[in-house]
């Protein structure tokens, strides 16, 4: 008798770093639960990077929507779950900093006063310069093609990289306003390559086009079409390094035309969409 394969686990986590200071793993989620998953607890306090797709991460009352424009911060000891109301699943690449380096790399306010070493936060929004550090490191760690020290160092650059005043956004505004900021996210991750209107999203998240725009302007500090271009352009990030042909990819993510992509990837980034890709395959993480 011809046993069938067991199915594969709905959450795989591969470890591509791991040293005294410093444990990277990239943690993959099939996404089958669409609704919200049973309490868990964090056994330590993680910095979370999503790469691909989306999720939503609950606490008590509260959520974040866990996408390629936020960190994520999972505290040692607290209870959440985790819900996928975009198929599809995700990706993240998820980082744990040795406790004392975490506390030299960490701004004061951005850390409680709790025992345990833990974010006030549930997530901030990254800048394009942090998306592209994200994925350097994950491509360079799973080609194994960089040592030890050179990958430690670039993950504590990324930590402070992404915790810095300059390249990070709290969310200021009433819960109300952040879940509709938030259903719009939602809106633009089912369906990346789609040339939404303005019309068409505020239909979708229950609002009008004026608010609508104004409410997300104030939760994440960029416009909400540039909010979109840059997850795509951190899809492009995801997807370089095994795509040859650079036209199809930037049509496939809803750019009009090559130069199209390669002018806003530049932008973004400050290299070409070659160049990254050549970075990410090479030898060296610079």
């Amino acid at each position: 008798m011809i046993e069938s394969p067991a199915p594969a686990p709905e959450v795989e986590a591969i470890s591509l770093l791991a040293t005294p200071d410093v444990t990277v793993r990239d943690i993959r989620c099939r996404g089958n639960c669409r609704h919200r998953s049973p309490e868990e607890c964090a056994t330590a306090t993680e910095i979370v990077f999503p790469y691909r797709g989306v999720y939503a991460r609950h606490l008590g009352r509260d959520q974040a929507i866990a996408e390629a424009n936020q960190v994520v911060f999972f505290n040692a000891g607290e209870g959440y779950s985790i819900s996928h109301p975009v198929a599809g699943g995700d990706a993240c690449l998820s980082l744990a900093i040795n406790e004392t380096l975490l506390h030299e790399l960490a701004p004061r306010a951005l850390l409680h006063d709790h025992d345990l070493i833990g974010f006030r936060h549930h997530r901030l929004r990254i800048d394009p310069r942090t998306q592209a550090l994200v994925a350097l490191l994950r491509h360079r760690l799973q080609r194994r093609s960089t040592q030890a020290l050179e990958a430690e160092s670039l993950t504590l650059e990324l930590v402070q990289q992404a915790l810095g005043p300059r390249t990070t956004h709290i969310a200021g505004a009433s819960i109300g306003r952040q879940r509709l900021a938030d259903r719009a996210k939602l809106v633009l991750a089912s369906d990346l390559a789609r040339r939404w209107t303005l019309a068409e999203i505020a239909a979708e998240v229950g609002g009008s086009p004026v608010y609508l725009t104004q409410v997300f302007q104030q939760v994440e500090g960029v416009p909400l079409y540039r909010y979109q271009m840059r997850l795509r352009l951190a899809r492009a990030l995801d997807l370089l390094p095994e795509c040859e042909d650079l036209t199809m990819l930037g049509l496939d993510l809803g750019f009009s035309s090559h130069s199209h992509f390669s002018a806003a990837f530049r932008d973004a980034y400050g290299r070409s969409p070659s160049d990254f890709r050549r970075a990410a395959l090479s030898h060296s993480i610079r």
